[in-house]
């Protein structure tokens, strides 16, 4: 059988068809919402959790696969008493024994003489365009499901690709030498079925379970299947320890840190600077200027240079005086659990500590080990993502002189200009300050475009449905503009009337959030979360580097995971 039997289109077909505008929110979120199996943990961060926990043991024992089926099994019991998790996902973490054991050797087989096996349970059933033939399915491309996405990149990287389900195709590609790994995305009964196959020919498997069953309407980790398929030795930094990491930046905004970095805090305005810097803050910002250096270094694994702490304390710097500038602009009372700087102290003593941290950015990065070149670059990178967020800040400030409903898309511009610039510099300045001088700029604009995106609607989803919902006096919400652009009759004049007083927002959030529950707000908003997401992980494609490209996916995958799902 030859590869070929699954066309690959031309080279202007599959481009368009990776692009984000081909993709429908469907395609990002499918549109049936089922419970998990009974054996698969219910939660994302659950399933990471044990993930984790799996590759620690895997490493720890020093398994070598192939391994039987009764011996992986086995060692899942041990996994699952160690992470203190429950007997009846031993199914499921025997999988994740067996993926962690076999990903180095996986990772050194090259894209082409790889299969991707998907079953046919993950498409739309009802509107499904695809034929059926005694290979598989044959699809169409329409986008309703996640097919179309994974078998396109899947193709686009090299693979053999089938929808289908049984194992016939797949031994017989094995025993012609065509293929020499599987990747199969299935339930766990099916999976099991397959496994004495490749178990007894030895070859490297990975699996991805299916979070529920029944044949019809199923769903999966999408972004385990994408960090398996993009899995290639060529990416340096596949082994690193992202939760070490963040816990590395996190030490350099400890008091005696900022001080090695900034030197004694002498005033009070530096004292009340550095105290606003070392506050609370998941540190994103810093860590994906950490993630971008790392990526383009000759050795990912080794010690951080001492230098480049003077890169991450400056983007965030950057982060922290626009918050404390935004802080006074929507006169917030709190933030991190506290009084914001402005309440605390006055507006114009915050604003001069904003100032300062802004000064304090730019020193730092003029100040760096760096090379004029380089310098020079970061410098126009930061002043470049600055204008930016001052620009979107502007648009937002114009608004609130006579607040008015907005569109979707003009609270989407807001987001591009307020919140992706500065994903967009803290990328650039690790890149740069690694030596990065080819094209890669495009990509890291229409990455964090798309994950800054994200991330706001993120936030505006916490603010409206998360446990400690406030709404507090919000700016431009695309909460309320997916919901002013459903909603008719009384619906429609109250979301009318909080836009134009902002301030009742929170006032009124029980009887909001009733109606946001009848329009399905918040289920339209997950999806578009999911889609900005999923464009920010596609807008990598372009980049030929595996270590940039890998971490940053991982970097994306990791930024989004708290969301339990």
């Amino acid at each position: 059988m030859s590869a070929s039997r699954w066309p690959r289109g031309t080279e202007q077909e599959r481009t368009e068809l990776a692009t984000p505008e081909a993709l429908t929110h469907e395609a990002a979120a499918a549109p049936w919402a089922r419970p998990t199996h009974d054996s698969v943990p219910a939660t994302k961060a659950e399933r990471e959790r044990l993930l984790a926990a799996a590759r620690r043991y895997v490493a720890d024992e020093r398994l070598v696969p192939p391994l039987p089926l009764d011996e992986l099994k086995a060692h899942a019991l041990r996994v699952i008493g160690r992470a203190a998790s429950e007997p009846r996902f031993r199914d499921f973490v025997t999988v994740l024994v067996s993926n962690a054991a076999w990903g180095e050797t996986l990772a050194g087989i090259p894209f082409e003489r790889r299969l991707l096996l998907l079953p046919q349970c993950l498409r739309d059933k009802e509107r499904c365009e695809a034929e059926i033939d005694e290979f598989g399915l044959l699809c169409h491309h329409c986008g309703r499901c996640v097919i179309h996405e994974l078998q396109t990149e899947a193709e686009r990287l090299g693979y053999v690709v089938l929808v289908a389900e049984g194992t016939t195709v797949v031994m017989s590609l094995i025993q012609e030498g065509k293929i020499e790994a599987v990747i199969g995305v299935g339930c766990l009964a099916g999976l099991e079925r397959i496994f004495p196959y490749t178990e007894a020919a030895a070859v490297p498997g990975l699996a991805i379970p299916l979070l529920n069953d029944g044949c019809a309407y199923t769903s999966a980790d999408l972004d385990w299947v994408w960090d398996t398929l993009q899995l290639t030795r060529a990416d340096r930094t596949r082994r690193l320890d992202l939760d070490a990491l963040r816990a590395e930046v996190e030490a350099w905004f400890e008091p005696e840190a900022l001080t090695a970095v900034l030197g004694p805090a002498g005033a009070e305005t530096e004292r009340l600077a550095r105290e606003w810097l070392g506050r609370a803050g998941k540190r994103w910002r810093p860590f994906l200027a950490l993630c971008a250096y790392q990526a383009r270094r000759d050795d990912p694994e080794a010690p951080t240079p001492a230098d480049f702490r003077k890169i991450a304390v400056a983007v965030e710097c950057f982060h922290k005086a626009s918050l404390i500038h935004d802080d006074i602009e929507d006169d917030d009372p709190q933030r991190y659990g506290a009084d914001t700087l402005h309440k605390a102290h006055g507006i114009p003593i915050a604003l001069n500590v904003g100032d300062l941290l802004l000064g304090e950015g730019y020193r730092l990065i003029a100040a760096c080990g760096a090379g004029d070149a380089q310098k020079a670059a970061m410098l126009a990178a930061a002043a470049s993502g600055h204008r930016s967020l001052c620009l979107g800040q502007g648009d937002e400030l114009a608004w609130a002189r006579a607040p008015k409903p907005l569109a979707t898309e003009q609270v989407l511009a807001i987001f591009r200009q307020k919140t992706a610039p500065a994903f967009e510099v803290a990328l650039q300045l690790g890149a740069l300050y690694a030596g990065v001088s080819d094209g890669v700029w495009q990509v890291l604009h229409e990455c964090s475009n798309a994950l800054g995106v994200a991330y706001q609607v993120r936030d505006d989803m916490d603010d409206f449905f998360g446990s400690a919902a406030q709404a507090q006096n919000p700016g431009p919400s695309i909460i309320l503009a997916l919901a002013h652009e459903r909603a008719t009759g009384q619906a429609r004049a109250l979301l009318d009337a909080l836009w134009r007083v902002p301030t009742q927002v929170s006032r009124r959030l029980p009887e909001l959030r009733s109606v946001l529950k009848a329009l399905g707000v918040e289920e339209a908003a997950r999806q578009m979360l999911a889609s900005y997401r999923d464009q920010a992980v596609r807008s990598l494609r372009p980049v030929e580097n595996a270590s940039l490209k890998g971490l940053l996916r991982r970097v994306i995958c990791r930024i989004f995971n708290e969301i339990q799902v």
